[in-house]
């Protein structure tokens, strides 16, 4: 199975004026990790929190995503920690020119069935992610990424 992500920032975005996008593509063969792959392009050098949030809402910007995507009210951590979002794939990481060259393998989230996230939201934030060892309350939830800078609803691709 496959599945799409186009990143954009939208119309009325709390970041709004920034160039942020890029496409990331997701791949899965039967009980087997989910592939994640793609360029993002616009973004400050270093780390950027990178999540899948709860709703495939963008209609009042990347906010209106909701939360990280959480089936069991567990708290926030990376994508290799037991106690995570479903939604947690950390960080990406942009060069020197701005640009993150994404390749991953998450074996918690899927593209079937209750951990699908086929539907929901990917958000790229402003920030690092801490994975939750921030020390605070704010980290055990959104690992201290900031504000969203550009997201897209993740469709069935061909």
């Amino acid at each position: 199975m496959k599945a799409v992500c186009v990143l954009r920032v939208p119309p009325g975005s709390e970041m709004g004026g920034t160039d942020v996008g890029g496409t990331i593509n997701f791949e899965q063969a039967a009980d087997e990790p989910v592939t994640v792959k793609g360029i993002i392009t616009g973004l400050t050098p270093g780390k950027h929190g990178f999540h899948v949030h709860a709703f495939g809402d963008n209609t009042n910007g990347c906010i209106s995503a909701g939360p990280h995507f959480d089936l069991y009210k567990k708290e926030h951590g990376g994508p290799d920690d037991k106690e995570r979002h479903v939604g947690d794939l950390g960080n990406v990481v942009a060069n020197d020119i701005g640009v993150a060259k994404v390749e991953m393998k998450d074996k918690t989230i899927s593209l079937s069935g209750d951990f699908s996230i086929i539907g929901r939201t990917l958000v790229i934030h402003e920030k690092e992610d801490d994975l939750g060892k921030g020390g605070n309350q704010e980290s055990k939830r959104t690992g201290n990424a900031g504000p969203r800078l550009a997201c897209g609803v993740i469709g069935i691709a061909q």
